[in-house]
């Protein structure tokens, strides 16, 4: 071996039992803290000390944890080990090991401290339940608002869809007027009011024998039409009187057609006009009777007449 190689070999050495040396003194530097407990998960506390310095410390089934003048028997030792709390003021020693961590050794506290910190963890513990019970208190509130607000959109839509049915009923009533409601250029030869019961659309036997004079009235006249008009009495909603009316008048129109053979193209497109021209109060029984009709006129255009 040269006089070189033999330097290396003893810097080696030196500097294995420096850095072992290093290590042992790293493992065996102690610690002493005294401060409050600011946290505890399982094993591990840690303490708060100084002004503001944070340390964990680990503990070990040689940890020493006791009341300052109590006992340390084993029993007591396991409680002691139990009610190492936030807010409990300790005083705590402990080794560093070669991960750099804080093995406790002894952890003490008095008996008036671990009053207080039990009590601050009481007042915790009450808050966190009236909080969970007011959390689940705004939770159910919230759950009524949702359901209260979902009922009201519901009822929001069903008034938007019922008011587009009234919109669609007036305008259908409007076309009607406006296809039945002038008479000027027309004579009205003949005219039969049939008469139906509350919500009821079949047409009364009584009335076949009028409906079928009629139309045997109207075949001789030249260019005659046929008008067949629809009414409800206002009982009930304003969708159903218009589909009262309607189901009404197609009804004796079809007596017309079917039984007094009168031809399609002498029949106006039936007529409904729902709750509107009411000839009767709806305040009395026959008053909503005489609204529950349909009115059929035999017309000839004035021009074809020759006037």
């Amino acid at each position: 071996m040269t006089r070189s190689d033999l330097h290396k070999s003893m810097f080696r050495i030196v500097l294995c039992l420096l850095v072992c040396g290093f290590a042992v003194t790293m493992a065996a530097q102690s610690v002493k803290v005294e401060g409050l407990i600011i946290a505890r998960s399982g094993d591990q506390v840690t303490v708060k000390f100084g002004g503001g310095a944070e340390l964990t410390f680990v503990l070990t089934d040689r940890t020493e944890v006791s009341q300052i003048g109590g006992l340390t028997d084993a029993s007591r030792q396991q409680r002691a080990m139990e009610v190492l709390l936030p807010g409990l003021k300790v005083k705590a020693e402990g080794v560093y090991n070669e991960q750099r961590q804080v093995l406790a050794t002894s952890i003490k506290f008095k008996n008036g401290d671990l009053e207080d910190a039990q009590k601050a963890q009481a007042g915790i513990y009450q808050v966190k339940v009236q909080s969970e019970q007011h959390q689940q208190e705004l939770e159910k509130q919230n759950a009524e608002l949702r359901a209260q607000n979902q009922a009201l959109q519901q009822q929001q839509a069903q008034l938007t869809e019922q008011q587009q049915k009234v919109e669609a009923n007036k305008a259908a009533i409007a076309a009607n007027e406006a296809r039945f409601g002038q008479l000027d250029d027309y004579y009205i030869w003949d005219e039969v009011t049939v008469l139906f019961g509350n919500g009821k659309v079949e047409v009364d036997p009584q009335y076949v024998t009028q409906l079928l004079a009629l139309a045997e009235k109207a075949k001789p006249i030249n260019g005659y039409v046929i008008e067949v008009i629809g009414y409800a009495s206002s009982a009930g909603s304003v969708a159903l009187n218009q589909k009262l009316s309607q189901q009404r008048a197609d009804n004796v129109t079809n007596i017309l057609v079917q039984q007094g053979h009168i031809p399609l193209t002498r029949m106006l497109a039936p007529g409904a006009m729902g709750e509107a021209h009411q000839v009767g109060t709806d305040q009395t029984a026959e008053g909503q009777s005489e609204n529950r009709r349909v009115v059929v006129r035999v017309l000839q255009n004035k021009a074809i007449a020759g006037v």
